[in-house]
């Protein structure tokens, strides 16, 4: 998976990308369909570990911004679901650790997360203020709100998402966060049906723009596939001063939303 990673990576940066984000939990299978503690040996050090060094090595070697999504260990028994963001001169510029963790038929991840605990950071990178939402955090608009509030222009939300359980979301969600918060997003997701369990994974990774309309079309929903786009970020002014939703937030009457 690593070695295929890195030779997407090559693919994307030779037909002029910039940024790449790779799938959540990108270098094995999505092993949360099962409970079974051998899967914590997939963890390791972010940025100390091997592949966070590796992944440097390969953002310096084709001058590109990489979000990188792994099994991080802190220390013994502790782990996170977390992205390192990787800058386009292989500079290790900081993680997220996924916030919200879901324990569902299928997904069963607090058996193997903690939940994060670094808020919501936003990257300055090469290619502007990146920010990182995981998968299942989709479905929390205040998330996607906290990463606008810190400036993001892009926001990526590398999953491993099934038919069987909200298909029907994934053309509704990220789109809609997009037009909220009026920055672009990457939803990125993985294809296919892996040996632990039934999850038929569906793909259709895309990218939206701040009007929440798609940015060319979205991928195949069988096949593992490259989705080169490009994003126009002047567009975001546009939106921005035609929608002015952020001027007109009323932050002084949401108290009890975080007080419940």
């Amino acid at each position: 998976m690593i070695k295929a990673a890195v030779d997407h990576i090559a693919t994307a940066a030779s037909q002029g990308a910039q940024v790449v984000c790779l799938q959540e939990l990108f270098y094995g299978p999505y092993f949360c369909q099962v409970q079974d503690a051998d899967y914590y040996s997939y963890t390791e050090a972010i940025p100390d570990g091997p592949t966070t060094k590796l992944m440097q090595e390969v953002a310096e070697r084709h001058g590109i911004v990489l979000i990188v999504p792994m099994y991080e260990v802190e220390q013994p028994g502790v782990y996170y679901n977390t992205a390192a963001v990787i800058d386009a001169d292989g500079t290790y510029l900081g993680k997220y650790r996924k916030n919200h963790i879901p324990q569902v038929q299928g997904f069963w991840e607090k058996f193997y997360f903690r939940p994060g605990n670094l808020g919501y950071p936003v990257f300055d990178t090469a290619v502007g203020r990146i920010g990182v939402y995981i998968c299942y955090e989709r479905h929390f608009p205040e998330g996607w709100r906290a990463l606008g509030l810190a400036g993001a222009k892009i926001v990526f939300n590398p999953s491993a998402t099934s038919r069987s359980l909200s298909q029907y979301l994934w053309r509704l969600e990220q789109p809609a966060a997009a037009v909220a918060n009026e920055y672009f997003v990457g939803a990125i997701n993985r294809v296919g049906v892996e040996p632990l369990g039934d999850n038929d994974f569906y793909g259709q990774t895309y990218f939206v723009d701040p009007r929440g309309q798609l940015v060319g079309d979205a991928a195949s929903d069988t096949d593992d596939e490259v989705v080169v786009r490009d994003l126009d970020l002047g567009l975001l002014d546009e939106v921005r001063n035609q929608w002015a939703f952020y001027r007109d937030r009323r932050p002084d009457t949401y108290g009890p939303l975080a007080e419940a």
